[in-house]
């Protein structure tokens, strides 16, 4: 493998092996290709066992580009025994082979969003039914405890009349109790339950210690508390820990990432080293300076500033509009100049944006100017209705003892079983204390269930008692799968729903997307299982599902409409931040809370640094609140970048030297000249 591609400084963090060492990786400056050399170099001309290796990310996605990158420059054998993958694969794998230790079985289920608000609500109205809370609300706290290892016991509400706290801290114990009778976790237990394995059996901590020699962590930035923990414990005995990352890029504090995790490495891991990657490889000269500008005035970093040895590239462009429709039209015109005359292509502009209610109007407009777009962030594939019944059908045939999924499909599709006959059923088995299926079984023995639901209930327990023999037998999963769904008239069922007749159809069809995805997975494994799917499924990142994939939006020829935060880790040639006005950019919860403004700086920063070549900044004097225009004032931002890379645009982006007579257009000529022009 040759290093000579590696610049001095990248250079130097691959040769640095031994000991705690904190890369600090600016944006742009080419980290994914230090990581990737310094594991092939490890297992290549160190000659380390590969099984002693362990990269962690944030993303299947990002795991995934890290091994075949790994696998070009070190070989495939030698890959394939590395440990690359995710916080939450890497804990799944470990309380696969362990948590029978803390009281659970091997085949649990790992519960996603809706099956724990199905579960808090639940718990909720047991405690209150007139609460009025949401169980979202809940669900965060509950999470928010979790990232910061705080058991039920510990948990507690941080101010007095907090009713949110409050009902999470009554909520919080049962929610516990009742995923471990339904042997399931969800996504925070996978890595709070790994570090309270390593404390309750400290040889199994030592094992996975001896195991992984050398650990390195991408992303590292954007750790919580229970990731923190995780990793120091596993790299308490080599020392050999390597953190990859960028404090200017920490925008998700507000799901629990801790920056100080970044800051404050030299004092947790005694002897490090710091390398500083500080040279980009993506952005033109006023880009990089702009964003150095901006970012310089947080006091709480890593002194850092990136450069190129690429040209300074054009001026950022400022525009000054009317109000949220003139900020899209001057957003149109842009593509369109640079579509028609620069031969770019709509993919190449970005436009990124603080709040999502910003899009509405950039949908609006982009429609009605036939320019395609795509939005990231919306609705994913696994988190469609049709899709999650069709998943809890499985789910429940893997774990009988998941009865939030049980509940889930008991009358759906509709077989005669009301509430009623559930509630019966519920109330049994608490005064019983067996699992529900179990009292399923027999249910012609509850005097209180009618025959007829009595039928309906032995028609339902036989159907996936029969299925749950197909799967276990050993023939084709997806096969078995189509059957299940035809046994159980899944088709027929959405055909029943009052929607279009298109939307009813597009629901078929992602029914029949689950059993070509379960086709794919048997495909790619070599002993596949139908535990082993609904693994993949639970660990799948919220924007790789289905045909609505990141991945898959960004490949058409389309501009690009979404947040600054899911903007991190990707480039545009040419990127439009409209909305730079106070109350947006930083967003008005941090100014009136009178919060600290850091991170709404480091989401600007993250939001310049997408740039490739050109970085346009609109903000408008005006915008409509409950039918009113108020006025804006403009983001501070903005005075931070120094006037001498700044260029005042005009609003629709004609040249002066282009108009009529060399004077500049008046608003309304201007407009109108714009609307004639979309006319034609």
């Amino acid at each position: 493998m040759s290093l000579n591609s590696l610049n001095p400084q990248q250079l130097e963090a691959v040769l640095h092996t031994e000991g705690p060492l904190l890369l600090l990786a600016g944006a742009g400056s080419g980290k994914t290709k230090v990581i990737t050399h310094r594991v092939a170099h490890l297992v290549g001309s160190k000659c380390i066992d590969p099984k002693r290796v362990l990269a962690v990310t944030f993303t299947n996605k990002a795991a995934k580009e890290m091994r075949e990158r790994v696998a070009g420059l070190a070989g495939r054998n030698k890959t394939e025994r590395i440990q690359i993958s995710t916080f939450h694969s890497l804990c799944c794998r470990i309380l696969r082979a362990d948590i029978e230790q803390l009281g659970f079985k091997r085949n649990f289920s790992i519960y996603g969003t809706s099956d724990q608000q199905r579960l808090i609500k639940d718990l909720m109205n047991n405690i209150n039914a007139d609460h009025g809370l949401s169980p979202d609300a809940i669900l965060w706290k509950i999470s928010d405890a979790k990232n910061s290892l705080l058991s039920p016991e510990k948990f507690g509400p941080f101010m007095r009349g907090d009713l949110i706290g409050e009902m999470a801290k009554a909520v919080y114990p049962e929610y516990q109790k009742s995923l471990k009778s339904y042997n399931a976790v969800d996504f925070d237990d996978l890595i709070m339950l790994v570090v309270r394995l390593f404390d309750e059996f400290p040889e199994v901590q030592k094992r996975y210690q001896e195991r992984f020699r050398y650990i390195m962590v991408d992303e590292y930035q954007d750790t919580n508390t229970a990731q923190f923990t995780l990793m120091q414990r596993l790299a308490g005995k080599w020392g050999n820990f390597c953190v990859v990352g960028d404090d200017d890029q920490s925008i998700y504090g507000w799901r629990g990432a801790d920056p100080g995790n970044i800051l404050d490495f030299e004092k947790n891991f005694s002897g490090a080293r710091v390398i500083k990657l500080e040279q980009n490889y993506r952005s033109t000269a006023n880009i990089l300076n702009a964003a150095n500008k901006v970012i310089k005035h947080n006091q709480k970093r890593k002194e850092k500033a990136l450069w190129t040895a690429g040209a300074d590239g054009e001026k950022i462009g400022v525009v000054r509009c009317i109000d949220a429709e003139d900020e899209v039209r001057a957003v149109i015109e842009r593509i369109r100049h640079n579509v028609n005359t620069k031969r770019m292509s709509h993919k190449d502009h970005a436009v990124l944006m603080r709040t999502n209610a910003q899009t509405m109007v950039f949908e609006q407009e982009l429609r009605f100017a036939n320019i395609p777009y795509v939005l990231i962030g919306g609705q994913q594939f696994f988190d469609r209705k049709e899709v999650k019944d069709a998943i809890a059908y499985l789910r429940f045939i893997v774990n009988p003892y998941d009865e939030v999924n049980l509940l889930r499909i008991l009358n759906y599709p509709r077989r005669g079983i009301g509430r009623t006959t559930a509630d019966l059923l519920i109330r049994t088995s608490i005064a019983s204390k067996e699992p529900l299926w179990k009292v399923l079984k027999k249910a012609r023995m509850i005097t209180a269930i009618n025959a007829r639901a009595a039928d309906a209930l032995e028609g339902f327990v036989s159907l996936v008692e029969e299925h749950k023999r197909w799967f276990r037998s050993g023939g084709r999963l997806a096969g078995t799968a189509k059957e299940l769904f035809a046994a159980i008239g899944l088709e027929n069922e959405l055909r029943r729903d009052p929607d279009s007749r298109e939307k009813i159809e597009r629901r078929i069809e992602n029914v029949q997307e689950v059993i070509n995805a379960i086709a794919t997975y048997e495909g790619r494994e070599d002993k596949p299982t139908l535990s082993g799917f609904l693994e993949k499924v639970a660990l799948l990142d919220r924007d790789e599902p289905g045909s609505d994939s990141k991945e898959k939006k960004l490949a058409k020829d389309a501009v690009v409409l979404m947040s600054l935060h899911s903007s991190k880790g990707l480039e545009f040639p040419h990127v439009f931040l409209p909305g730079f006005e106070e109350g947006f950019l930083p967003h008005k919860k941090s100014v009136s809370e009178m919060v600290d403004v850091d991170e709404e700086r480091r989401l600007c920063y993250v939001g310049i640094t997408r740039a490739r070549e050109k970085l346009t900044i609109l903000h408008a004097d005006a915008r409509m609140k409950y039918g009113r225009a108020e006025p804006r004032d403009l983001s501070r931002f903005l005075a931070e970048i120094p006037e001498e890379i700044r260029q005042e645009e005009a609003r629709a982006g004609f040249h002066l030297a282009e108009c009529e007579g060399g004077g500049e257009l008046s608003m309304s000529d201007m407009l109108a000249k714009l609307m004639g022009e979309e006319a034609e």
